[in-house]
């Protein structure tokens, strides 16, 4: 599905640029691509407004789905942005800075094809900061009754996207449409187009939408027989005179796919499913889906993410073999028993990291707090996020051994829920700057299960040792 199973994130390895006109407004658009830093994400900039306001493409700021997904802060808004979504996600482009001159994305043939073959043209690179990813731990639906919709998430392991259309049609019939992680989506996917039917069209013209759409950039099925002056009011609706129907489709039509719609449905949700701003380790079965309840959907995940918490940036697997052991830890650190209190660490990067602390009812601080109902002190919890950061910045340094760390400043320390024995305290601290003539600012969290029980500001510096 995407173009790498790395865990990293990855920006676009180069610019990338494309013009059209838009579905429905009808405008000609540029629209350009570029690289953008890792924990960008993927946002809008209007470069033809004053002060070229930006718009970060989440589902929050989702404020229309009439025919589309548009975007929109403070009245400036981004249209039809879902089949430009959809294939940067979905190929595995984690950020990009998307400069667009109009307030619509341009439809191009009517399928996110374009975008898919200009993303393998540049290709993608590896960033160092990980991805982001909701792990779906229970069942959750969506539904809209009246309408035959619904969206089910399940709990996997991988991302998998299984589509259902019925629209009591003679023409389309039931059609069915996957996407795995070992599908090709620039193949598969993102070459089907958008469709709509002979009878919607006159309301969407009323309604002043499909300005830009044609014969060439949509499908339109078509259900029941057509007269000749329909014929002719459609010839002067498209300004094209060589008008007909044959099997279903207006003007001799070739679809791409004997599902083209179904995978166009797919395409549609996978560019909605990505303004959840994180991906998804879940398997998606969805009937019927449409703009609306995907992205009313995606507010519904993202209101449980909020209420749930922050969640570790990393995974711990206590069967792989650590990055430093305690061993290892007491050669960079000058802590001993007992105070010493990081156990292994199990990431490192230039920027952040991630440790284990165990805590067992053997601990001496339980002695006295409480001896009835032993709780870890706060202190010690900032301590040990503390010495996490600690090391970090130790990483970094020439002799390892010959530095130790202090404390400049503690701020924002928050205490979420308790620690008691038998709790396993994984330890994250990211850089918050560069670190400047030993000087480190990090952004520190403490976890229990995945629960956040601890988070601060540190500031620390790097202090060689006296001989």
């Amino acid at each position: 599905m995407t173009t790498t199973s790395s865990t990293k994130q990855q920006t676009l390895a180069a610019p990338l640029t494309f013009s059209g006109k838009g579905l429905h407004t009808g405008v000609k658009v540029t629209m350009t691509v570029n690289p953008a830093p890792e924990d960008h994400g993927i946002v809008f900039r209007r470069v033809d407004l004053e002060g070229q306001p930006m718009i970060p493409a989440l589902c929050e700021y989702v404020t229309d789905t009439s025919r589309g997904t548009t975007i929109e802060i403070d009245g400036v808004r981004i249209s039809t942005i879902e089949h430009i979504m959809s294939a940067l996600w979905t190929m595995g482009c984690d950020n990009a800075l998307i400069d667009i001159d109009n307030t619509e994305t341009p439809i191009m043939d009517g399928s996110a094809k374009a975008y898919a073959e200009g993303i393998g043209q540049v290709g993608l690179v590896e960033q160092n900061a990980e991805r982001r990813y909701y792990e779906v731990r229970e069942k959750q639906v969506y539904t809209i009754p009246e309408k035959g919709v619904a969206i089910v998430l399940y709990p996997d392991e991988e991302y998998t996207v299984s589509v259902h259309v019925d629209y009591n049609s003679k023409v389309v019939g039931n059609q069915y449409a996957v996407l795995t992680p070992e599908d090709d989506y620039a193949t598969k996917i993102a070459n089907c187009r958008t469709f709509v039917f002979l009878h919607e069209l006159e309301p969407l013209f009323k309604m002043n939408l499909i300005k830009g759409g044609d014969l060439d950039n949509a499908i339109v099925v078509v259900e029941n027989p057509v007269s000749d002056e329909q014929l002719e009011h459609l010839k002067s609706i498209f300004n094209k005179q060589d008008i007909r129907v044959t099997g279903g489709y207006l003007n001799n039509l070739e679809l791409r796919a004997n599902n083209e719609l179904a995978r166009h449905k797919l395409l549609d949700l996978l560019g909605d499913f990505a303004l959840l701003g994180m991906r998804i380790k879940g398997r998606v079965w969805a009937t019927r889906p449409g703009h609306f309840a995907n992205t009313e959907f995606m507010k519904q995940i993202h209101t449980t993410i909020r209420r749930e918490g922050v969640k570790p940036r990393f995974k711990y697997n206590a069967r792989i073999a650590p990055v430093y052991d305690t061993n290892e830890i007491r050669e960079m650190l000058p802590h001993r028993f007992p105070f010493l209190m990081v156990d292994r660490i199990f990431h490192i990067d230039g920027t952040s990291i991630g440790g284990i602390k165990n805590i067992t009812a053997n601990e001496p601080f339980f002695q006295g707090h409480f001896p009835e109902e032993p709780v870890m002190p706060g202190v010690l919890i900032v301590e040990a996020m503390a010495q996490c950061g600690g090391i970090l910045a130790l990483s970094q340094a020439e002799e390892k051994g010959n530095y130790s760390t202090y404390f400049l400043r503690i701020d924002n320390v928050r205490f979420k829920h308790k620690v008691t024995p038998g709790d396993t305290l994984q330890l994250e601290c990211e850089l918050g700057a560069p670190m400047r003539r030993g000087i480190a600012q990090m952004v520190c969290k403490a976890f229990v299960a995945g629960t956040l029980v601890c988070e601060a500001e540190l500031m620390a510096q790097i202090v060689k040792n006296k001989e």
